[in-house]
């Protein structure tokens, strides 16, 4: 929005004064406006990019994010004028019919609605009131809401739910019937479905408490880490190769291991938020907090013999900006790179400041050591042993190699100065003392160096984190890493958030930056607070209390109910950080145990549930949608923790990789059924099941993945080798514990695919089905032999197999219902 100078203007305020039929009355015009709700975005999405905080681009002298600039005088009038229109510049050109004085101008691509427009200009009319950025006001607890509904509520969250909906003339769903509700619980707290003894169990305890212990069972099962691991991966940027140029694989699996361990042993969230930025800087570092540093290594590198040191330099800075700001602040600081936010405080100094915490970060050796080699090494690298006795073994070992090696080379003649390339030491005379010896250490070193290797082969390396002498930052003019003109910088906080420390002759460390994330008297802890409160519930009512959950700046959206959002991160802040405490929280409250099938008139009126009038029904994320048909076929391999695995995948789908050129080879064991969440994450070539449904690259921070429903995703679930093995796995389980009759198998088959008996219509199509494949296979029996013999389970001889085909193929229809994928 580009203000003209002030002669231009005269035509305008005639407008204005005559302008009333051009303002139409709108629904809830009598509404209080809250200029965080809905003046804000109006004016982030038109007007800051011209008048925000990018003084380098701002036009006119003009800048409407904050009050002050908005009312300055501007040589004879202002933009607002609080509570009074007809003198304000700003609404004299939002409401202009003349194309040269209107804005945002026409050539924008930008157009105010009316509705807007009427917005703003009764704002002015009402003092043109002004809040700070919503984001950055440090949360406070409110008082819950009186209810007309005293019984409904089981918690406070209950009573900020329904007042809400009680305002808007809304009722909350019934309560969803037991099976939804274990079905619902098992899949959010574990990622995987319940079994059909449990689903029995809970729905005949009818036991007051018996909600409330599923809900504790399912917190304490191992595989409550793995399904909040898989979130957390996705913020962090996990992935088993290094992105860019030929993606060559690299160490850190153990990493994951170090996250699901956490989750599941509760660690406090500051102390996770310490371990990963900054384990290495602790006091005594312990294996698993040396392991977490291994957060510092996962941006993508380059090992390309060309490549520039000071540009990837540059390349990694920005990398880890965005990555921990969008990560713990919600916030897009990686926007500041090149010049001032537009839409938010952050300057480009305060970009620079934020990437000199990590300036000490050990990550250059692959500029000299770099090699295409599977996995390419990026040092300083670790071995984690699954016992202490195997790493101290190995630890003794490889001193052994380096004592030895040592011995060797003293001992050696050493090669002159002047001496040829092709120069060799004269041998030592037989029998000679020096000669025995040395003979006797290659002997030694030999054996030293196989014992080393053999106990390699059952450790894993990982990427961690060594801090040396910090290098020199600077701010990068328009984010040319060529330009070494620009200022130099320490780490330091965004300006406007405060500063770490008071002493500024000492340098600020990573540890520091963590501790300021993290704590609400000293730093943005209540930011933070907030932020996961916010992603904690989306992860359980699936969608944000500020629906967008990686920008809380500008570009955001406000949350629906901020009182509810500040109360939920005051509690993750007082009760120390505790994540199953703040989860147990959400799923134990009533709104959580509404059902999903709503009226038209809550849909059409609140199409994103950000009221919650109901619970959300949505697809399952892939690796769970995967661990699905694992667990309901039994073939599911549910150990915790290890290194990734290699499920089958199309023939030739990594003929495009270069450096080196590969061949993917599936796992032929009992890795090919491990969790989703163990899978292989190819950055440049994700599997092509991850990816039919909606996973990743991991190449940024994925805070929300998108919920797509594509015909390839039906496909992969119909012909996917993986999808086809459970399905064939499903059917012998149906076959041999389902009974003799079609109905009895039928039952089992939904019983521990749906948790629940299949209906009249559901059983005889699928009846059809069966005597179909049956005849179909019986007069084919060679295409019935390649079926049952799909994949690396064992062929069942004992069994009839057109049978055992025709009940695969229900299986596969059963396994690609839409209730088998779908959190209800």
């Amino acid at each position: 929005m580009v203000l003209f100078p002030r002669g231009r203007v005269a035509i305008a305020f005639a407008v204005i004064l005559g302008l009333t039929s051009h303002v139409l009355p709108e629904a809830g015009a009598s509404d209080a406006i809250d200029f965080n709700r809905d003046i804000r975005p109006i004016l982030s999405e038109n007007c800051f990019y011209c008048h925000g905080p990018d003084a380098n681009h701002r036009e006119a002298d003009l800048r409407l994010d904050q009050f002050a600039g908005a009312t300055a005088d501007l040589g004879g009038y202002q933009a607002i004028v609080p509570g009074d229109p007809a003198k304000s510049e700003l609404v004299a050109r939002i409401m202009t019919d003349d194309d040269d004085l209107l804005m945002p101008p026409v050539d924008s691509g930008k157009k105010l609605t009316k509705r807007q427009v009427d917005l703003l200009r009764r704002w002015v009319a009402d003092g043109a009131k002004w809040s700070e950025p919503w984001a950055y006001v440090t949360p406070k607890r409110h008082p819950s809401p009186r209810t007309r509904d005293s019984r409904w509520p089981r918690n406070w969250v209950d009573r900020f739910v329904l007042g809400r909906l009680e305002k808007e003339g809304l009722s909350p769903s019934p309560e969803a019937d037991r099976v939804t509700l274990i079905r619902r619980l098992t899949f959010d707290l574990t990622g995987l479905p319940p079994k059909p003894e449990e689903v029995d169990d809970f729905v005949n305890d009818r036991d007051p408490g018996a909600y409330e212990r599923l809900v504790d069972r399912l917190l304490a099962s191992p595989h409550f880490g793995e399904r909040m691991a898989i979130y957390w991966l996705d913020l962090v940027r996990f992935a088993d190769t290094v992105g860019y140029h030929g993606d060559q694989d690299h160490a850190i699996t153990p990493y994951r291991d170090y996250v699901i361990e956490a989750f599941n042993a509760n660690m406090p969230f500051d102390q996770f938020t310490r371990e990963q930025l900054a384990g290495d800087l602790l006091p005594n570092p312990t294996l698993a907090q040396r392991v977490a540093t291994g957060y510092n290594r996962l941006l993508q590198t380059t090992h390309e013999g060309g490549l520039q040191p000071k540009e990837y330099r540059a390349i990694y800075a920005a990398d880890r900006v965005r990555n921990v700001s969008g990560v713990w602040l919600g916030a897009t600081v990686g926007c500041a790179q090149c010049h001032d936010h537009k839409y938010d405080p952050y300057t480009m100094k305060d970009f620079y400041a934020l990437s000199a915490f990590f300036a000490d970060v050990n990550d250059e050796a692959h500029f000299r050591n770099g090699t295409n080699t599977l996995p390419a090494r990026r040092d300083p690298e670790i071995w984690v042993f699954e016992d202490d006795e195997n790493r101290a073994k190995l630890q003794h070992w490889e001193g052994k190699v380096k004592s030895l090696e040592a011995e060797f080379k003293r001992l050696t003649p050493p090669k002159p100065k002047n001496a040829p390339k092709n120069w060799k030491p004269e041998p030592l005379p037989a029998g000679s003392p020096t000669r025995a010896k040395l003979e006797t250490i290659k002997g030694k070193l030999k054996t030293a160096k196989r014992v080393r290797d053999d106990l390699m082969k059952i450790g894993r390396r990982t990427m961690v984190t060594v801090a040396t002498e910090p290098r020199t930052t600077r701010i990068l003019p328009r984010g040319n890493w060529l330009d070494e003109t620009g200022e130099v910088v320490l780490p330091a906080v965004p300006e406007f958030m405060g500063k770490i420390g008071d002493d500024s002759s000492s340098r600020a460390s990573r540890l520091d930056l963590a501790y300021w994330l993290m704590s609400p008297e000293e730093g943005v802890g209540g930011l933070t607070a907030r932020v996961f409160a916010n992603r904690f519930w989306y992860l359980f009512f699936g969608t944000g209390i500020a629906k967008v959950l990686d920008d809380f700046g500008g570009q955001g959206e406000p949350p629906v109910q901020p009182e509810l959002l500040d109360n939920l991160a005051i509690e993750f802040l007082e009760s120390g950080w505790d994540v199953k405490r703040l989860v147990k929280l959400l799923v134990m409250s009533q709104a959580y145990r509404q059902g999903s099938v709503a009226p038209e008139s809550l849909r059409s009126k609140d199409p994103y549930n950000q009221l919650v009038g109901r619970q959300s029904r949505y697809r399952l994320p892939a690796e769970m949608v995967r661990d699905n048909a694992l667990a309901i076929s039994g073939l599911l391999v549910d150990q915790v923790g290890g290194s990734s695995a290699k499920p089958y995948q199309p023939a030739g789908y990594y003929r495009h990789l270069n450096f080196p050129t590969r061949t993917y080879s599936h796992h032929s064991d009992q890795r090919q059924w491990r969790r989703g969440l163990y899978i292989h994450w190819q950055r440049q070539f994700l599997h092509p099941m991850l990816k039919a449904f909606d996973a990743p690259s991991r190449e940024e921070c994925t805070a929300q993945r998108p919920r797509s429903n594509t015909p390839v995703a039906a496909l992969t679930l119909l012909n996917d080798p993986t999808f086809v093995e459970a399905s064939r796995a499903f059917a012998e389980r149906i076959v041999r514990e389902g009974g003799s009759t079609p109905e009895s198998r039928l039952d089992f088959a939904f019983r521990h695919a749906v948790s629940r008996s299949p209906d009249e219509y559901e059983a005889a199509t699928l009846t059809r089905l069966l005597e179909t494949s049956r005849k179909l296979y019986q007069d084919e029996p060679k295409d019935a032999a390649e079926l049952v013999a799909t994949g690396l389970t064992p062929v069942p001889n004992d069994l009839d197999q057109a049978d055992l085909a025709a009940w695969t193929m229900v299986a596969r229809a059963i396994l690609n219902l839409s209730e088998t994928i779908t959190r209800n």
